[in-house]
């Protein structure tokens, strides 16, 4: 396991922004590993102030990271971070953050619903607690802190509510595969959709990011076969770059609300033709593609 204070650095990338981050204040669900963290890092890089909402207050033998230690990962890449211990299933915890994160910094320009529960069950195999979990953590997760952090974000210059959930896509064979975990992040997806036309006049934008292919992340190491599945992976700091050209409108030519983006779209519209410097070694044709797409 890697300390905040021995972490590995993070390797070169392609993407070179046009925009900054520079004292945006982002709100982010989850964050404490994998691809929050490497958001939270990008965002901090350009000196942005990220709160950071995590269960993760104590070391989990299984999942490497804290609230503390991503924390601390922020501060060191340039940042302010505000940790903050907390479920985003919990109404106190999540009213808490919002007015934590409005007393630190004096608003909320950003929030990013990156907490998420996965199970790839079947139907008659999946547990009902971990549908409920999943129902719970992504979709009434998502909507409550988007909820909660509307007067903030209206009072923002730059409104924007990012969600990493993927693009609606009815082909039945998602729901035929694992129906419990398509509703839990197809419902991310419908709240950005309603979002987006319900604060189109409010000056919020509001989008949602998908990665084309496998993420190296805890969630896919810990499933079965999980080693061998992220060698055709590719690193967070790709949905990382993201993004940040989304949320600093580098992306030419796309539009501002009501997308959902994948990794690879954004960045080629940003101007990154090479995508393998975020692969973990394996051939751009051996990569995994991700689900929903």
């Amino acid at each position: 396991m890697t300390s905040s204070n021995d972490a590995l650095p993070v390797p070169a990338t392609p993407y070179r922004a046009a925009g900054s981050l520079r004292d945006r204040t982002i709100l982010m669900s989850g964050g404490s590993r994998g691809i929050g963290l490497a958001i939270a890092r990008r965002a901090a890089r350009d000196g942005a102030n990220v709160v950071l909402l995590a269960k993760t207050g104590e070391p989990h033998p299984r999942l490497e990271g804290t609230v503390y230690s991503a924390a601390a990962e922020v501060e060191a890449a340039g940042g302010r971070a505000l940790p903050l211990v907390g479920d985003v299933r919990n109404d106190r915890d999540v009213a808490r953050a919002v007015e934590a994160a409005v007393a630190r910094f004096g608003g909320i320009d950003v929030v990013i619903n990156n907490a998420s529960a996965i199970d790839l069950s079947p139907t008659d195999a999946v547990d009902m607690k971990r549908y409920d979990l999943m129902q719970d953590i992504n979709v009434r997760g998502t909507f409550l802190l988007s909820k909660l952090a509307l007067p903030a974000l209206r009072n923002s210059t730059a409104g924007h509510i990012l969600t990493l959930s993927p693009p609606l896509n009815l082909d039945p064979k998602w729901a035929g595969r694992h129906l419990a975990y398509t509703l839990a992040k197809y419902g991310m997806s419908l709240t950005t959709l309603g979002l987006a036309e319900e604060l189109r006049n409010d000056g919020i934008c509001v989008n949602s990011l998908w990665p084309r292919t496998l993420i190296d992340t805890a969630a896919i190491r810990n499933m079965a076969g999980g080693e061998s599945m992220v060698r055709a992976a590719r690193r967070p700091e790709i949905m990382a770059d993201a993004a940040h050209a989304v949320l600093t409108g580098t992306a030419a030519g796309t539009s501002n609300t009501g997308n959902f983006y994948t990794d690879e779209q954004v960045l080629g519209a940003a101007g990154v033709t090479d995508f393998r410097p975020y692969s973990l070694g394996a051939a751009e044709a051996d990569l995994v593609p991700d689900i929903f797409l």
